[in-house]
């Protein structure tokens, strides 16, 4: 049986936001994360307010695993 994903909220229309997924599950990573120690690597979703929000397409890498380093 397969969950139901969760609404993301503003992270789906963020150019920060980049959509990973697993083998059992799905998250949202916050780009941001990697330069501002103020935005969380993966937020609690649904995200409704973001000082880091940027409109755009979500950042690109989506379904890939996070890079390390």
């Amino acid at each position: 049986m397969q969950r139901p994903e969760v609404d993301p909220g503003l992270c789906a229309g963020c150019r920060h936001g980049r959509r990973i997924r697993g083998a059992r599950s799905a998250f949202w990573l916050c780009q941001r994360s990697r330069t501002d120690p103020r935005f969380p690597r993966y937020p609690r979703l649904p995200v409704l307010a973001c000082p880091g929000h940027e409109a755009g397409a979500a950042g690109g890498g989506e379904d890939r695993p996070p890079t390390t380093g």
